[in-house]
């Protein structure tokens, strides 16, 4: 078993690096990223659990490191472009009994693209024991909408950054029965921003002003109305990062020599991402035209879903091998999406003690499957061709909101693969796209939800905050990914 061990170190580093260095946008199955691997993308992650076809086995399932042979690496990148755009779009202001618009335009395309390495390597120890090590990029989100954004009170950015490092260990039994168990130690670094509405303050204040000095109710009315549309609103920046751990266990069986099956289980966690709420802007009363800045400590709880793949490998011929697999997740733990208060007296909610709610937006999502099936077709000894399809459920339900805006999906992917026995090395190169299914190319769908959570003693907030948001978008995505592979 022959082991580079300098070209390995190097290879680990340039990983660590890249993925650090990486931007995560993604708008399919939550904030769970599809794209770990150009090999397994270009079969839509069918049979994933049962197929370990190289290093990336570590993260789908590490009982399958016990069917490499040596020392394996496989790295490699994907690049997702998502096109996220609001179509139609209004949001009223929180002004109880009055309707007032909010001024603003649609918010441009919220996704940029972005790119996801990955790095995965296993060691064969002996017959019966294997080792392996991955890096990757298992949750990610960015959306960002241009400063004019309509719903600006509701949302402006949203990012999720998470780094997993993954180290496994399997055994045999020599016998066709595998066992795998690894840990998946996350890093991950959340952001959120959005103005806030002080409408429900600054439009009474205008209107008795108005009226006080003798216009009608018409003309106060025109008058408080413009008095909130020219008005400056705070800005509140949430930033605050984590680390947790969840486990994997995987089985692989292997009935004969053309047929096995998997299965890949993960445990949730509950991240409490730590860090500071900071509010630009705000109105220092009593003088007019003077703000300050109010900050206070925070963390945001994030869950991670638990999780179940089982796979299916079969070689009807020596050419042609099929896959198919299905993965369920609970992603019903992620229920609401709260900025909570780390201190007592806070320069921003003023709380007595530490939990007061600072913001408080109901998600209650919903448990999902994803169902995949593809193939792939060994055209010559050095050339093989994929395809995949999955169906994949969004976990957004009946609380739509304009951070993550989603819907249930088909994904498409072709692959291709070339390969040197000889020498070990095999190049696989992988394409998708995302159909959403509101329509044939593109989803609509509206996106409507209240805003009772405005940062607690800011003035003109109300616990019968009437503001909303309303829109319908229009979604659309593609992917491509790479990976090198080598066996030592």
């Amino acid at each position: 078993m022959h082991k580079n061990t300098n070209a390995l170190v190097k290879a680990i580093r340039l990983a660590t690096l890249a993925v650090i260095a990486a931007p995560a946008s993604v708008l399919a199955g939550g904030f769970s990223l599809n794209e770990q691997s150009a090999s397994q993308m270009g079969v839509a992650n069918a049979g994933a659990a049962a197929n370990p076809e190289n290093a990336t086995t570590v993260l789908f399932n590490p009982a399958g490191m016990s069917q490499l042979s040596g020392t394996n690496i496989s790295f490699g990148a994907a690049v997702l472009d998502i096109d996220a755009e609001a179509k139609r779009a209004e949001a009223r202001r929180n002004v109880p009994g009055v309707e007032v618009m909010a001024d603003g335009e649609l918010g441009g395309d919220i996704a940029d693209p972005a790119v996801l390495p990955n790095f995965y390597m296993t060691h064969e120890v002996n017959d019966s024991i294997d080792v392996g090590f991955g890096i990757h990029a298992p949750y990610g989100l960015a959306a960002d909408y241009e400063d004019d954004f309509v719903g600006r009170f509701f949302a402006d950015k949203t990012e999720l950054t998470a780094i997993a490092f993954t180290p496994s260990l399997s055994v045999n039994n020599g016998k066709g029965l595998s066992m795998g168990i690894g840990l998946n130690i996350i890093y991950a670094e959340g952001r959120l921003t959005r103005s806030q509405d002080l409408a429900g303050q600054v439009y009474p204040q205008a209107l008795q002003a108005a009226l006080g000095q003798g216009l009608p109710m018409a003309q106060a009315d025109q008058f408080a109305r413009q008095t909130v549309a020219g008005m400056d609103d705070p800005y509140a920046d949430i930033e605050g990062d984590d680390i947790g751990v969840t486990f994997r266990v995987g089985f692989l069986y292997e009935l004969d020599d053309r047929t096995q099956f998997g299965l890949s289980a993960q445990t949730g966690t509950e991240l409490e991402l730590n860090g500071d709420a900071e509010i630009s802007g705000v109105p220092v009363p009593g003088q007019p035209g003077v703000t300050t800045t109010l900050s206070e400590k925070v963390e945001v709880p994030l869950a991670i879903p638990e999780a179940i793949t089982v796979g299916a490998r079969h070689r009807l011929t020596d050419d042609i091998t099929l896959l198919a697999g299905a993965t369920y997740a609970r992603w019903s733990r992620f229920e609401e999406l709260d900025i909570v208060s780390r201190e007592s007296g806070g320069a921003v909610t003023n709380a007595p003690q530490e939990g007061a709610i600072l913001s408080h937006i109901t998600e209650e999502w919903k448990n999902t499957w994803q169902f995949n099936v593809g193939g792939i077709w060994q055209a010559t000894p050095e050339w093989a061709l994929k395809a995949g399809y999955a169906w994949d459920e969004s976990p957004v339900d009946d609380y739509l909101t304009a951070r993550i805006p989603s819907s249930d999906r088909h994904w498409l992917t072709l692959g291709a693969q070339w390969k040197d026995v000889q020498s070990g090395w095999t190049v696989d190169v992988a394409v998708g796209t995302l159909l959403f299914t509101d329509d044939p190319s593109f989803t609509e769908r509206n996106y409507q939800h209240a805003n009772p959570d405005q940062v607690a003693n800011l003035p003109g907030t109300n616990i019968e905050d009437p503001s909303y948001y309303k829109a319908k978008y229009e979604l659309s995505a593609w992917s491509a990914a790479f990976e090198v592979s080598k066996a030592f």
